[in-house]
């Protein structure tokens, strides 16, 4: 399915200085048909009553979408950018980790659908979300 296939060093690397970095999203899989990532929750990703904040679920959501989609395309020829993201938040979280599971649902020469779930570390159900992303052509 994977157009490239870096290591989970290189890709981590790719989020240097960036808001990834900043909320402490680490790239931990990627599988035949899946990426996966996981992020504290702590002052970083905490709303004001020391809960996730369902921003942060987004984001993170937003970066294993846009993330599968980038290993799908050739990047010499095609970027993708995000259209439409949408979430369902299902449970609070007060601390530890939430991971972060993208699978496609569709792969197009001009969009892509993504499906992303966020679950505590003992597989409870946090959100749910889905990223709808444009492929567009760079080659010219």
């Amino acid at each position: 399915m994977w157009f490239i296939t870096p290591t989970l060093e290189q890709i981590n690397q790719m989020s240097r200085n960036t808001m990834v970095e900043h909320l402490g999203i680490t790239i931990t899989a990627i599988g035949e048909n899946y990426i996966e990532a996981r992020m504290p929750v702590d002052k970083r990703t905490h709303q004001p009553m020391g809960l996730l904040h369902g921003g942060a679920s987004v984001a993170l959501a937003e970066t294993l979408g846009s993330f599968g989609a980038f290993l799908c395309v050739n990047p010499e020829e095609k970027a993708c950018v995000g259209l439409e993201i949408n979430a369902n938040h299902i449970r609070s979280v007060r601390e530890g980790f939430v991971i972060g599971r993208a699978t496609p649902k569709h792969i197009g020469k001009t969009t892509q659908v993504w499906e992303i779930t966020v679950s505590t570390e003992e597989g409870k159900l946090v959100c749910v979300s889905r990223l709808t992303v444009q492929v567009l052509d760079i080659s010219r």
